[in-house]
């Protein structure tokens, strides 16, 4: 019996570590934190070994085959022992693949990935496809196929996830844009960044679709130094497509699939310029499997977007209040920015990857105040010192939040978009925008005279 070792025991991790379990693997799931409660359970209930707070050598060092969690960098100690014991590493999707017999539509990108991997879904689901959402988006592929196969998976890819793939192939799959993102993973070197997206059609072949972003200049140099051999299909945001499909800001237009489909903008539930990008890659991989013109518009009519991603979460005397937690880099939030014409009260700031800040100061001079929320705002208080006259800073939420209702007037936007990782003050980016919906729910409208 051959062992497998888990690294990692959150959604992908134990996913991983049941499915293993079915296949006849002998399990065992190492933790270097806490395991929850709930996991900690199901494993004894399934008679899968575990470990927290440590990672035991002797145990992970006898394995045949290890799955990571994409949240550990294969520079830690143990990843690093691993591999120079020529022991396989592998992400969570890549041993799911090895057991499932649906299509698979991965899209990656760093930026609208979310949106456009939940649109295409509920684009098919809504056409009445039989379809699955997995990755780094719901819950766990591996943990899915225990109990159901479907006949498409659309599945979010991260570049970590992508960094564990060997086997993995993809139907169609979807890189949106690169941008500068976690390059404290990457050795700070932007091509090794580029490689580990362009990973996704390593193993792709003309019989399968490849969909790319004619306008970014990233994807296009990662295409010098990175062949990929599927038929690929553009999408553009300025020029007509023989196949493919583009926009010219009034209607989206798709050549695919043998299908001519034109969808008015003002139809779509999705705002904001970045998304009609987002719904050209979502329909395009739609229409390829199968979805008919009809359904695709009146799919992209019903969609409603992931919380935590250009989230209306209410209106206080006159001000909106946007949750844009998931806004964890420069260009998600460079996105957030230009799509707002009203003047902006901007709360931004946590962990830095890197960035590049002074890339937003073109978009900042509807920005009256700048809040930072994080415990080290020296970099974005150097970046937009001399262009943004109010800056000031906290380290807690409700503070900030209390700020952007006594900044605001009405039509004004107070804006929470970070262009920065949480983990300095929040679990994650979900909590961060748990924590700022509270705070704005709990806020109340002057009292009329």
């Amino acid at each position: 019996m051959q062992k497998l070792v888990v690294l990692g025991a959150g959604e992908s991790g134990l996913g991983a570590a049941m499915l293993a379990r079915q296949k006849g693997y002998a399990v065992f799931v190492s933790d270097a934190g806490q395991i929850s409660l709930a996991r900690k359970a199901e494993m004894e209930r399934l008679g899968i070994a575990f470990e927290e707070g440590k990672h035991s050598e002797e145990e992970i060092l006898s394995a045949d085959l290890i799955i990571k969690s994409p949240g550990i960098s294969p520079k830690t100690e143990m990843a690093a022992k691993a591999s120079l014991a020529g022991i396989p590493i592998i992400d969570e999707l890549e041993f799911a693949f090895g057991y499932s017999t649906g299509k698979v539509i991965a899209i990656t990108g760093t930026n609208g990935k979310t949106t456009t991997t939940l649109l295409t879904y509920h684009l098919m689901k809504e056409a009445g496809l039989d379809v699955g959402l997995a990755g780094n988006v719901g819950k766990s592929w591996a943990a899915q196929l225990l109990e159901e196969e479907h006949e498409w998976w659309v599945i979010e890819c991260s570049s970590f996830q992508i960094d564990g793939f060997v086997n993995f192939k993809p139907s169609v799959a979807i890189l949106c844009n690169i941008t500068p993102d976690h390059l404290d993973r990457y050795e700070y070197k932007i091509e090794n960044y580029i490689d580990s997206k362009f990973g996704i059609f390593k193993n792709m072949t003309s019989t399968n679709q490849a969909i790319l972003f004619a306008e970014d200049a990233l994807t296009l140099e990662g295409l010098k130094s990175n062949e990929v051999k599927a038929s690929t299909l553009w999408v553009s945001a300025f020029e007509l497509q023989k196949e493919g499909a583009w926009t010219d800001a009034e209607n989206l237009t798709f050549a695919v699939a043998e299908q001519s489909v034109v969808v008015p903008v003002d139809s779509l539930s999705l705002k904001g310029k970045h998304n009609l990008l987002n719904a050209l890659c979502a329909g395009s991989a739609a229409l390829i499997a199968g979805v008919k013109d009809v359904d695709l518009m009146l799919g992209f009519q019903t969609f409603k977007n992931a919380p935590h991603r250009m989230e209306l979460i209410k209106e206080v005397d006159g001000v909106k209040f946007i949750n844009d937690s998931k806004g964890t880099n420069v260009e998600a939030t460079a996105y957030a920015l230009a799509s707002y014409d009203n003047p902006l009260i901007w709360i931004a700031g946590g962990v830095d990857k890197g960035n590049d800040y002074t890339v937003l100061s073109p978009l900042t001079e509807k920005v009256k105040s700048l809040i930072c929320l994080g415990k080290d705002n020296e970099k974005l208080k150097s970046a937009f010192g001399s262009s943004i006259t109010d800056i000031r800073e906290t380290q807690n939420i409700k503070e900030a939040v209390s700020w952007g209702k006594e900044l605001g007037e009405s039509g004004d936007i107070v804006l929470l978009s970070p262009a920065c990782a949480s983990f300095d003050l929040f679990k994650n980016y979900e909590d961060r925008g748990m924590q700022f919906r509270a705070a704005v729910e709990n806020l109340k409208p002057k009292a009329i005279a």
